[in-house]
């Protein structure tokens, strides 16, 4: 099986859809993946990234299956009572705060030690971490992978080629946890574009473990004009 993720064009934040350079970018997105055998397309239900899956919908002749779970993250403190001092700082913005959990304490990149980290523990993006990995689990196991512990386990054989559009933040809580990577190094080491196109393999043989494959990563060669992002992204 594989997984093709691709983040939502240039966007309109206000108006929740695609600017006229976005549209041109889900255009060549679609463009690029013309030659793919893909089966089936899932979508946030925000408009950005549904309205990015249309083209490549449309190419393909499919339908778009919205998932629900995968809409763009939110963050801030998940407390109601909390001194000023005690605060999460950023407003508890994930990119920023990997980036001071990295560098401030450097024992936190490479376990699970981070979602013990004051500045995720008590953040409301972590429900949406525990949520996006629960249900995308429950996604894969209808393509026969289930998971278990840091891997997958191949219950029954799959060779779809399915296509995914979603959001930096919801994406980046995705690939944290199938290629079990800690969430703030995918945050900070793994920025990739809008209209990128990345592609998750799960080679697979019935009763074997799966270890989920980085394929492709933030290709944006089929894209002629976008802005360079800072790490401080737009929600």
């Amino acid at each position: 099986m594989r997984l093709i993720f691709v983040r939502h064009g240039e966007p309109d934040y206000q108006n929740d859809c695609l600017t006229e350079n976005g549209k041109k970018q889900a255009e060549s997105a679609a463009k690029r993946l013309s030659d793919e055998q893909i089966k089936t397309i899932y979508s946030s239900p925000m408009g950005r990234a549904k309205e990015t899956a249309s083209y490549t919908a449309k190419d393909h002749n499919l339908d778009i299956n919205v998932l629900e779970f995968m809409h763009e993250i939110d963050w801030g403190d998940n407390r109601e009572k909390v001194s000023e001092k005690d605060k999460i700082p950023y407003d508890g913005h994930p990119w920023t705060l990997a980036y001071r959990v990295l560098t401030d304490s450097p024992e936190n990149d490479g376990n699970d030690k981070w979602s013990e980290h004051p500045f995720f523990k008590n953040n409301i993006c972590m429900e949406y971490y525990e949520m996006i990995s629960r249900e995308f689990d429950a996604l894969l196991e209808k393509y026969g992978l289930v998971r278990t512990g840091n891997i997958y386990k191949c219950v029954e054989e799959n060779d779809d080629t399915i296509a995914l559009f979603a959001h930096g933040g919801s994406g980046a809580i995705m690939f944290s946890h199938i290629l079990s990577l800690p969430f703030p190094f995918v945050l900070t080491t793994m920025p990739y574009g809008v209209c990128s196109v990345s592609i998750v393999e799960f080679s697979a043989e019935r009763g074997k473990p799966v270890i989920p494959r980085l394929e492709l990563f933030n290709d944006m060669g089929h894209i002629e004009s976008f802005k360079e992002e800072k790490l401080h992204f737009e929600k």
